[in-house]
């Protein structure tokens, strides 16, 4: 049989675009080596979410006095956390290799390799078959990182996917790496008792997101127990310590139970055969333009491999861009309205440009923040937790520009600020918008209407 599309990684990019193709009339089939889901699922959001939820219902149990509950003798229990945790990943492992039985597309469980393009078909080698399809969409994700300082290969040294399985709470934790992932990890970790230590190299913490909720997100870790180490350098990871050079250019070490190495990702690019068919990669990523088409013709990628934003819900638009473009319809990914989320306690949520990044493109901008602590849904649910929303919006016609956030669970809040930048929302159209009452979504208006434009 020859295949409409060939969809290599059955994560959410290859999910959703075997999905789409066969939505379309066009007869798909999907490899994956491993499990359905891909690390979003099986190895990253999901299962560490999972972990994050059980933390914050501990925390919620040991303090909550304030709420009129008192409980005793509150203890975690770290192996039924992990086994909450397992029961989730195989539920929506299930349900995924249901959509695609009920949909009938073939998902090949197996190692796939590109074979060199002799006529007008691809060729996928997976097992002992070798299947053609006139079509090929890149879906191999990425890998955590891991680097080469002495003493990273112990046992003890984990990245993402090593500390999902551990069964037991480290007296002590560094964390190497002040991004996403590390910052979600050590929240879990010193909610539930771990001392943290957090060695970044950078100056801050966070990336990109804002300067002022990036310094409101440290100082609420620091609250838990948490310690930073900025500007600071790991040299290596001894015997139950890792050893690092600080700003002022000591050298200085911290103890260690347990290390997690979280110093980014890289998209999978080998293994598979992509140079067989001479796709271009650079700097480590598949080249894609704005519908997901690499330099040959009939291949697409999408997701983590191309390296531009390794979120999965970013994936999931990728993947429907790509079939989107074989079908004729003309959409892209509008990146800059892509929201994201860190799920700390408290989480981060942010969409859209700073108003750093928008000075940047010449943009006039200007911004307003409030503290979530004005309003009354977040006063009745929190205690003493501080939260702030800050809008950037454009001078001249006041359009909606970005919407930062910390606080709360301000990840659910997210996507009203993504469709007011993707509908490209004046600050006069907002406020003519009604939100609940009460509720602490509101405070994205009321942020908006204190605007002075």
């Amino acid at each position: 049989m020859v295949y409409d599309v060939m969809v290599i990684g059955g994560g959410p990019a290859g999910g959703t675009a075997a999905q789409k193709a066969h939505e379309a009339g066009m007869s798909a089939v999907l490899f994956e080596k491993k499990h359905l889901g891909g690390v979003c699922l099986n190895e990253g959001c999901i299962p560490s979410k999972t972990l994050l939820n059980c933390a914050k219902r501990y925390q919620h149990a040991k303090n909550s006095a304030a709420y009129g509950v008192t409980a005793d003798n509150v203890r975690f229990d770290i192996r039924q956390a992990m086994a909450r945790k397992e029961k989730v990943i195989q539920a929506l492992r299930k349900g995924s290799e249901s959509t695609k039985k009920k949909a009938g597309i073939p998902v090949i469980s197996a190692q796939a390799e590109i074979q060199p393009k002799t006529g007008d078909l691809f060729s996928v080698k997976a097992g002992d078959t070798v299947y053609q399809g006139k079509r090929l969409v890149i879906c191999t994700g990425s890998e955590a990182i891991k680097i080469p300082i002495p003493g990273a290969d112990q046992p003890y040294v984990h990245t993402n996917r090593e500390i999902l399985s551990v069964d037991f709470i480290p007296r002590n934790l560094v964390v190497i790496g002040g991004g996403v992932i590390g910052l979600e990890f050590a929240t879990f970790f010193a909610d539930i008792g771990s001392s943290v230590t957090v060695v970044e190299m950078l100056p801050d913490i966070a990336g990109m997101l804002d300067a002022d909720i990036r310094k409101a997100l440290q100082r609420e870790m620091e609250k838990k127990g948490v310690s930073f180490k900025l500007k600071a350098r790991v040299t290596a990871v001894g015997d139950h310590e890792v050893s690092y050079t600080t700003a002022e250019g000591a050298q200085e070490k911290t103890p260690a139970d347990l290390v997690l190495m979280s110093v980014g990702r890289r998209p999978v690019v080998k293994g598979f055969g992509l140079e067989n068919i001479s796709v271009l990669v650079e700097k480590g990523a598949v080249v894609t333009d704005d519908r997901g088409r690499t330099n040959i013709p009939g291949v697409w990628a999408a997701g983590d491999v191309n390296g531009r934003s390794m979120l999965a819900h970013t994936a999931s638009r990728e993947a429907e861009v790509c079939v989107d473009d074989m079908t004729g319809k003309k959409s892209s990914v509008h990146y800059d309205t892509i929201p994201s989320v860190i799920y700390t306690h408290p989480e981060v949520a942010c969409v859209g440009l700073t108003a750093e990044q928008a000075a940047s493109r010449g943009i006039d901008a200007v911004e307003k923040s409030m503290p979530l602590t004005y309003n009354g849904r977040y006063l009745a649910e929190t205690d003493g937790e501080r939260g702030v929303i800050k809008v950037v919006a454009e001078r001249r016609f006041g359009t909606v520009l970005g919407v930062h956030m910390y606080g709360g669970v301000c990840s659910e809040m997210i996507h009203g600020a993504a469709v007011m930048i993707e509908a490209e929302l004046r600050v006069q159209d907002v406020r003519d918008i009604v939100f609940a009452h009460p509720t602490v979504a509101e405070m994205i208006k009321d942020t908006i209407v204190e605007m002075n434009i």
